[in-house]
């Protein structure tokens, strides 16, 4: 059986009602690893949940060289996989989200990229977290919009989302990923994190167009679990810094850190 540490993690704080973040790294826009390696080392002091790695272009190579760079500084922070494609898979993070993008319509995003890196998930060790992975409008035309060629949910329709929330529940779906995606304009609405907390019992990632502390704030206040700061952070790592306190602050006061 493969170790579950990370799962067990991600529900604990889920049932505890403990907020989390993630930050993501896109290893295609990490122009100096001097730079990252202090970042590293500063987000390590604040208590990081997780570590995001992927993106809609990224090659595998720049992956593995990422996750090995992270684990020279730390062994603690779990590093997931988020990945865009089956090229991208490494064995060597802690877990990977098997995303199916169930608001779009394209096959090779449900089910097929899947049928082609099962057989390595296999016989790896890596922690398999299957996610229901739900794009929603963000304002402008994002790289996953391109290339999965697929539409994204209406922001201001929650009743979309969360029909499209409970197909994925029913199909047996264990976690839920909003996506505004990497530089959106407008994050998720908090109707919709609202419509779907509500009546899906499942930790809820929410992600995109974060940039500012308010907006985090807002998508916990909705009902989200984890929240994931990637674009945000890539302009301006005090906005990391400064999610990292407010979580750790919240948390303090749920008398469950």
């Amino acid at each position: 059986m493969k170790h579950s540490a990370v799962t067990d993690k991600i529900l604990s704080n889920y049932r505890e009602g403990r907020k989390a973040i993630a930050w993501l790294i896109d290893p295609d826009k990490l122009a100096d690893k001097a730079d990252f390696l202090a970042q590293l080392k500063t987000v390590k002091r604040q208590h990081l949940d997780f570590i995001f790695i992927g993106g809609s272009l990224v090659e595998s190579n720049g992956t593995e060289e990422i996750i090995a760079t992270i684990k020279q500084i730390d062994t603690t922070i779990p590093v997931i996989l988020f990945p865009g494609n089956a090229s991208q898979f490494t064995p060597n993070a802690d877990a990977i989200l098997f995303l199916s993008l169930i608001s779009g319509r394209n096959p090779e995003f449900l089910i097929g990229q899947h049928v082609t890196v099962a057989p390595l998930l296999a016989k790896s060790k890596m922690e398999v977290l299957p996610t229901g992975y739900m794009l929603v409008d963000g304002g402008v035309t994002t790289s996953v919009n391109y290339i999965s060629q697929t539409i994204p949910l209406p922001n201001n329709k929650p009743e979309i989302a969360l029909a499209t929330a409970l197909a994925g529940s029913f199909l047996g779906l264990k976690y839920f990923y909003l996506d505004a995606g990497s530089g959106a304009q407008v994050p998720v609405s908090s109707s919709i994190i609202q419509a779907i907390k509500s009546q899906i019992d499942a930790p809820l990632i929410v992600g995109g167009g974060l940039n500012t502390l308010d907006k985090v704030k807002s998508s916990f206040k909705a009902g989200a679990d984890v929240v994931v700061i990637g674009n945000g952070a890539e302009k301006n790592l005090s906005l990391l810094t400064e999610v990292l306190e407010y979580v750790h602050v919240l948390n303090l006061s749920l008398n469950i850190n």
